[in-house]
């Protein structure tokens, strides 16, 4: 056998190989299996020792590091210079390579913010999700956009702050019907002054920072001013904001007193799934909670589990001054030195044992609890379902990955093409994908050729980038939505690319097009349907309305933007500010492309070289 068929030693003479080249640094290793994929990551104080762990037979490994264990083919190592570097490397890692012996966090969206915007006279209260590039003032984070949209109304029915984007405020000439439900002062009309708007602001601001004492014995002495003066119409209007803030201060009784910031963090396991639940508290308010279900085998412990999920969830998020965890961490002290180095400030990692903060946690864990009831049954009835639609359409076994398709479009203008994913948890919104048809010479209207784009692109990558199937990004089904004609397009698209094993299934709505009577496209096979009342329909039936809803969605935003967009948006050096200054100038982007450069010189912030690059833009691409 020559030395290139050989089969590659694994297990642990494997690694005790690896004895002599590491010394006892800090840092971080890495396991691979023979095909060189990570199998898993992990940090240590001494690289030596921890390796020389893995290296022993007789030591006590659990049942998944004794598999690993077998399965590694080779290993990798980064000494760093302390054990808190290795800490934040190994989690970021972890998040990167995803290995399948490591607990991991598969949800990472971030979350939203109130932004209160400081660049304009009249300061705009928003949701902010992403990156703080705007100026202004930031608060959150709130665990979901509910939340954020809760505390906005609110906000608004007690303060009054404008909501509109800048171009509506700019434009309008009349109040809007926020101004005549009491929701905006209308400072767009003048209908309030700067002074008092700024005020008001402050006050939001003060509410957002849980400052909410002495704005009520504010507004209550300001009304009590207004009624002697006998201005009783701004009395009114104070009375009634006294009144809402009352209201939202009497909603917020559950809300912590003595716990000013921190996430509390609860853990609970239960056959083999984990679930963790984080409340955000910040300014002495809950501003909302999360579920997560990271991945784990099962024989993993509490701190083992807790410290993944806490090193990885703040691998990208600024940690607040506390943690308070149901569990503690293997290497409390550890963390915490890293997040505060991450942070640059004190970090405190708490598990309460009695008072407010440990009702907080008890809280959590009990939302813990019940969410992980609720997942493990929706598995269940999950996995029942995907059993009932391999029977239904005499698949080999249950998918793991369905891939749904749509288009959406209007007379062919604006076209784009989705892509949903289900599986046993359900739908998988992480793998949703949306293609913008790029075709030029397609017919307006061609769904024949529209689908054969997205198929080619699809599976082009998939080709590309997996070819062995490997990864788990291969689907077991396709639902195509349509008949006959767009399964036989799809197919013959599957088979010039050496993909035709993967099943497929076109829905159509069948008779007079009503839910209920779709029937089911195969190639090769009869037409066939499901009784009216099977739950594997309705299963299906929420699949193609899923990627109905999505295409739907994903074409309208792609025409609302083509609709907004603006032609000075693409000229070189014209951002906000020299934007305003020429559409106020000349009143529209069409007579700024037609003004001359003279004309353009004389706008106000734009310089006679950046008058010349305008003129030159439109006249060259006009």
């Amino acid at each position: 056998m020559s030395e290139d068929s050989e089969i590659p030693v694994t297990g642990y003479d494997r690694i005790h190989g690896y004895l002599n080249t590491i010394d006892s640094s800090p840092g971080v290793y890495r396991m691979l299996d023979a095909d060189s994929r990570v199998l898993y990551v992990g940090k240590a104080r001494n690289l030596r020792n921890r390796v020389s762990n893995y290296a022993r037979p007789s030591a006590q490994h659990s049942a998944r590091i004794t598999r690993m264990i077998r399965e590694t083919a080779s290993m990798m190592f980064l000494t760093t210079r302390t054990e808190t570097e290795a800490l934040l490397l190994e989690q970021n890692l972890i998040k990167q390579l995803k290995p399948r012996y490591n607990v991991l966090l598969r949800d990472d969206k971030s979350f939203p913010n109130i932004l209160v915007s400081k660049h304009q006279a009249f300061p705009q209260l928003k949701k902010h999700r992403g990156a703080k590039k705007e100026k202004g003032n930031y608060y959150g984070p709130f665990a979901s956009a509910g939340a954020v949209n809760r505390t906005l109304n609110q906000l608004q029915r007690v303060f009054q702050i404008r909501n509109c984007t800048d171009s509506d405020f700019e434009t309008r000439t009349r109040p809007c019907l926020q101004y005549q439900i009491k929701r905006c002062s209308g400072p767009c009309c003048g209908l309030i002054s700067e002074a008092d708007y700024a005020a008001t602001v402050a006050d939001a601001e003060k509410f957002l920072s849980g400052r909410t004492k002495g704005i009520q014995e504010a507004l209550a002495s300001q009304m009590s001013a207004a009624s002697e003066a006998m201005e009783f119409e701004r009395a009114a209007a104070l009375r009634d904001r006294i009144k809402a803030l009352t209201q939202v201060q009497t909603s917020q009784g559950i809300n912590p007193q003595s716990t000013e910031e921190a996430d509390v963090i609860a853990l609970h396991i239960d056959g083999g799934q984990a679930c963790v639940q984080v409340f955000f508290i910040r300014a002495n308010q809950n501003w909302g909670n999360h579920d997560y279900y990271p991945r784990i085998s099962g024989d993993e412990d509490m701190a083992e589990v807790m410290e993944a999920f806490v090193g990885q969830f703040y691998a990208n998020r600024e940690p607040p001054k506390v943690l308070l965890l149901s569990h503690g961490l293997d290497n409390d002290d550890l963390m915490a030195n890293a997040l505060a180095e991450k942070a640059g400030r004190k970090i405190e990692i708490i598990v309460p044992q009695r008072g407010e903060k440990a009702e907080l946690v008890s809280g959590a864990l009990r939302n813990a609890r019940e969410s992980l009831a609720r997942k493990m049954a929706e598995t269940a009835t999950q996995s029942r379902l995907l059993k009932g639609l391999a029977e239904a359409f005499g698949l080999d076994a249950p998918p793991k990955r369905i891939e749904v398709y749509d288009n959406s479009h209007i007379q062919g203008a604006h076209a784009v093409g989705a892509m949903v994913v289900a599986g046993p948890e359900g739908f998988d919104k992480s793998n949703y994908r949306k293609f913008n048809i790029k075709g030029t010479d397609l017919t307006p209207g061609d769904d024949f050729g529209m689908m054969k784009e997205v198929m080619t692109r699809r599976f082009g990558r998939l080709l590309k980038e997996d070819p062995e199937r490997k990864s788990g990004a291969w689907p077991d089904l396709l639902l195509i939505d349509g008949g006959a004609g767009q399964v036989s397009s799809v197919r013959e698209i599957m088979d010039e690319m050496g993909v035709s094993d993967i099943a497929m299934v076109g829905v159509a709505k069948g008779e007079e097009r009503d839910a209920g009577k779709e029937v089911f496209y195969r190639t090769g096979k009869p037409v066939m349907a499901l009784r009216h009342n099977d739950p594997v329909l309705y299963f299906i039936q929420r699949m193609r309305d899923e990627v109905h809803r999505f295409a739907i969605g994903t074409h309208r935003a792609k025409r609302a933007k083509a609709m907004s967009a603006n032609p000075l948006d693409d000229v070189p050096g014209v951002g906000a500010a020299r934007k305003r200054s020429l559409l106020a100038h000349f009143g529209s982007a069409k007579a700024v492309a037609r003004a001359n450069l003279a004309d353009l010189k004389a706008v106000e912030g734009v310089s006679s070289n950046m008058a010349q690059t305008i003129y030159d833009y439109f006249h060259e691409n006009g």
